[in-house]
């Protein structure tokens, strides 16, 4: 397996004065993906959770939709291919689009055929929003070690449910989506949190793990906005720990008078 991180020495300029450094710096690499021993394409990623995310990466796009359905995944000794044998024929789609995502995502996805099967029914006050936010950032683990890399978690609202992080934030999702089919894992009400710009190919993602509520810590594309109000997401950008930007359906954000809420744990 390859590493996530490796050392590296550079120099540094500060206020006048250059200084060698050896430091460490997050690895991207490609890796790529073979369906029922067909090459289907090469992820840049970073490599961990390679299963989860080559798992994930086919959920979201569609070729799969449980756990059943996934009768090997297997990462190879060099770290540069995953294995997925499933246990029934899909075709590898014709047409891969170039995603916005960083590291040159790529979907087959049409927006138009998908329709996702929300968890709806809960609310958020603004603390809950701004707790979220505050526990996405004590879970950058390999960010706090080398920087460069985003972070995700999904939430039940209460606890933090999956975690991903990649140099890609489109991966961050998908290694998300990849763990809660492979570990089981079903919450009732999904809440996903992430560090990355939310375009479309990240709400797409979202809507298919099956989150009502998407919270950034940076802006929205409009492409994104538009699916969200359209599939019934609540879109919320620019999260800090004490404002936020709600780009659609803000029925689920409640005043604090309103509502009584947990704050999650991790």
């Amino acid at each position: 397996m390859k590493p996530e991180s490796r050392r590296s020495p550079f120099l540094r300029y500060n206020a006048g004065k250059w200084e060698s450094l050896d430091r460490g710096i997050i690895v991207e690499t490609p890796v790529s993906l073979t369906v029922n021993g067909q090459v289907w394409l090469t992820l840049m990623c970073t490599p961990i959770d390679l299963e989860a995310l080559a798992v994930g990466f086919l959920f979201n796009e569609g070729a799969l939709k449980n756990r059943d359905e996934v009768e090997l995944v297997r990462v190879c000794q060099q770290g540069d291919n995953v294995d997925v044998w499933l246990n029934h024929p899909v075709e590898q789609p014709k047409d891969w689009r170039r995603t916005s995502g960083c590291t040159g995502g790529v979907t087959a996805v049409i927006h138009e055929q998908l329709h996702p099967e929300l968890r709806n029914g809960f609310t958020l006050t603004p603390e809950a929003i701004q707790t979220h936010i505050e526990i996405l950032l004590e879970t950058q683990s390999l960010y706090r070690e080398v920087g460069g890399v985003h972070n995700s978690i999904l939430s039940d609202g209460k606890c933090v449910v999956a975690s991903g992080e990649d140099v890609g934030r489109h991966n961050s999702l998908d290694k998300i989506a990849g763990k809660c089919l492979l570990d089981d894992l079903n919450p009732s009400r999904r809440v996903l949190v992430t560090t990355g710009r939310v375009s479309s190919e990240m709400i797409q993602k979202a809507a298919r793990i099956g989150a009502s509520v998407v919270i950034s810590r940076t802006s929205a594309s409009s492409l994104s906005v538009t699916l969200a109000e359209k599939w019934g997401i609540t879109l919320i950008g620019y999260a800090r720990s004490n404002q936020f930007t709600v780009y659609a359906h803000s029925g689920r954000i409640l005043q604090p008078a309103e509502s009584v809420y947990t704050a999650i744990s991790h």
